[in-house]
């Protein structure tokens, strides 16, 4: 059995960069030291999130970086031999992404552009096409970003390809047409923990779900980062509060359990699958 600690961050993360690579670093650090192998970092994390989904203004949209710049240098150092998951906006082919970066100290393992977008966010993001999963140091990992994981074809492509992990780094705010007065009776707050726990059931592997806290603009995040398992448990949260969310688990083992007798994967019936059949 090989034993691996899984970590989810809530945290707040604003537009100053320089301020956000060293706070990325700073809890990079500190989770190394506590034997996290996987650490997921909120969406946007380095640079931050716009700050109004129906009308991002375009003079506050987050600063672009460049995927070989330093900033992600200094993470990938910091990392070791860490596996992280982190956030930002890319600058490439004269566009602007919503990005996940998974990097170790060998250099960047995986990325993913956001695909799926919310309300007005085409404004300032341009989509991402696919859904790839990659070899990392904890196992076979995909990533999706926030909005993404309200579809369940997301997380099944990842597993689909092998995914034993799927990290989906988020900035998932409160209702903006609803809010309730406290963060955990907000309908969004339910609908985020229940895509990663069905995202989880559903294909039998483990989500590691990050989330920002705190303010910006007019968006409040929920926080609510948590490590959940194959069959759709949440193992560590951080409710609605900052916090890292850590899970010790056998992710072999466990999932091959998940799977022992009924194995969602192997039993789909893709060729019915279709709309008027």
């Amino acid at each position: 059995m090989t034993t691996v600690t899984l970590g989810a961050l809530a945290a707040h993360f604003g537009r100053d960069v320089e301020r956000g690579v060293s706070k990325a670093v700073g809890i990079i650090d500190a989770a190394r030291r506590d034997g996290v192998d996987l650490l997921v970092f909120p969406d946007a994390s380095i640079g931050g999130y716009i700050g109004d989904l129906r009308r991002p203004d375009p003079d506050e949209l987050p600063p672009t970086l460049e995927p070989d710049g330093p900033e992600l240098a200094a993470i990938a150092a910091a990392a070791g031999p860490m596996t992280v998951c982190i956030g930002y906006t890319e600058a490439a082919e004269g566009k602007r992404y919503n990005t996940a970066v998974c990097l170790s100290g060998d250099g960047v393992l995986g990325t993913h552009r956001k695909v799926h977008q919310p309300a007005g966010e085409s404004l300032a993001y341009a989509a991402g096409e696919s859904f790839c999963a990659f070899d990392t140091p904890v196992g076979k990992l995909g990533m999706l970003i926030d909005y993404d994981k309200t579809f369940p074809e997301s997380a099944r492509t990842l597993a689909l390809d092998g995914a034993r992990i799927i990290a989906a780094l988020n900035a998932w705010p409160a209702s903006v047409t609803d809010r309730a007065a406290r963060l955990p009776a907000d309908r969004q707050s339910r609908l985020f923990d229940l895509y990663d726990c069905a995202r989880a059931a559903e294909n039998q592997v483990f989500v590691v779900s990050s989330n920002l806290t705190g303010v910006t603009g007019s968006l409040r995040f929920l926080g609510q980062a948590k490590v959940v398992g194959p069959g759709g448990d949440i193992l560590a949260n951080t409710r609605s509060k900052g916090g890292l969310a850590k899970a010790d688990v056998d992710v072999y083992a466990e999932i091959t359990r998940a799977r022992r007798v009924l194995n969602h994967l192997a039993e789909l019936k893709t060729d019915t699958y279709q709309p008027g059949r």
